[in-house]
């Protein structure tokens, strides 16, 4: 396999789409540094893994001896992208901005070579752009076009209001690869329209239009939902080891070899092997899976960190140890007893007793060390015990 065969198969790993590849191959036969980049819009302090997918891409492309520009749109954010929204997004303020790009910086070098990344703030050229030069970009671009954006023509067939500076945000975004002068850009699936616009943009001013790669949105812990802070599915990157290992550890065998192919390092010859020998019936998944969860706190929080999680993990897990220190309840006991459904949710330990019962009945739900399968069991008050649910939420409860 030649060079530019064996860095256009690292390119695409984990990718959704290369659009054109023709033009990235070409853009690689010319054996030149290409830039590559990457907007963020500073809309929230902390990076989940969901977020490192694009990032792990553009480390990909540094070792490949490219040129990566992790842009932040501290000037697009106060705008607020309205990508899959239904409503108008509030727009941030400039002190909000400026603090969230704080923290997005202090993160990505985590995963970045500092060394081989520039940091741009697209407020750098936007910011100087007069009231006459915004209107001759706006020129460059029609309203049935924007309306081709699926969330934009929702709105529209739905009579719900589509604010004018919201046309702007794909604009601005794609004017950021002019001012730039990228020859690739990256973002998400939930992207793709954005990222044309760059291209259009450039090829309106005379530039070579850049090649474009989305990346898939990766799935929290649900295996469903993509992952979310607001859905409390995450894996934050700066999660305390112990956190995050147990995180990984308790996602489902299947989504484990998602996770390895977007987040990973590891050579997808290796990976496969793994999966062959775990379907085979020769490897525990539950053993390589530590791996995962090895690689990763490794990553955020070095060696030492990720042999003292993994120690942690199987005394709490695999010996069934309760630890040390938890939250603790005092409850007074109704007339007639506690029921455990009404117990858990007080404790803080399941968002509602539905949810308690369907815990109890999948043999989640533990007292002492004990599982539990009566979903009808009602409890005296008595001396403190330790109620867990699932693999690490625990809470010690005096019932009075």
């Amino acid at each position: 396999m030649t060079d530019i065969a064996r860095s256009l198969e690292l390119i695409k790993r984990g990718t959704d789409e290369v659009l054109p590849e023709e033009l990235l191959l070409k853009k690689l036969q010319r054996q030149k540094p290409l830039k590559i980049k990457a907007g963020f819009d500073p809309t929230a302090p902390d990076l989940h893994l969901g977020h490192t997918v694009l990032i792990n891409k553009l480390r990909q492309f540094q070792e490949l001896g490219h040129e990566v520009i992790f842009l932040i749109g501290d000037f697009t954010g106060m705008i607020g992208d309205p990508t899959g929204k239904s409503a108008t997004r509030p727009p941030l303020t400039r002190d909000e901005v400026l603090e969230n790009a704080k923290t997005y910086e202090h993160q990505i070098f985590k995963i970045l070579d500092p060394a081989k990344t520039t940091v741009f703030f697209n407020s750098s050229w936007m910011g100087e752009m007069s009231a006459v030069d915004l209107i001759q970009l706006a020129a460059k671009h029609t309203v049935a076009r924007m309306l081709e954006r699926d969330d934009f023509n929702k709105r529209y067939t739905g009579g719900q209001p589509i604010a004018i500076h919201e046309f702007l945000y794909p604009l601005i975004q794609g004017y950021d690869s002019v001012a730039l002068k990228a020859d690739v850009e990256l973002g998400g699936t939930d992207q793709k329209f954005n990222l044309l616009v760059g291209r259009q943009l450039q090829e309106a001013y005379d530039q070579e239009p850049q090649v474009v790669i989305t990346l898939p949105i990766l799935e929290g812990l649900d295996g469903v939902q993509k992952m979310s802070k607001s859905l409390n599915n995450y894996i934050g990157i700066t999660d305390a080891p112990e956190e995050m290992f147990g995180k990984v550890m308790s996602i489902s065998d299947d989504l484990m070899w998602r996770y390895f192919e977007l987040l990973s390092f590891k050579e997808m010859k290796l990976i496969r092997a793994w999966r062959a020998a775990c379907e085979s019936g020769n490897e525990n998944p539950r053993d390589i899976k530590f791996e995962l969860a090895k690689e990763l706190v490794d990553r955020f929080h070095g060696r030492n960190q990720s042999t003292l999680a993994m120690k942690s993990f199987v005394s709490r897990h695999q010996k069934k140890e309760i630890p040390d220190e938890m939250p603790e309840f005092e409850l007074a006991t109704p007339v007639g007893g506690y029921p455990i459904a009404n117990l858990l949710k007080d404790a803080e330990l399941v968002k509602s007793t539905s949810e308690a019962m369907r815990m109890i009945k999948q043999g989640a739900v533990r007292i002492d060390g004990k599982r539990i399968s009566d979903s009808s069991l009602v409890l005296d008050p008595g001396t403190p015990k330790v109620y867990q649910v699932g693999k690490r939420r625990f809470a010690r409860v005096t019932l009075g």
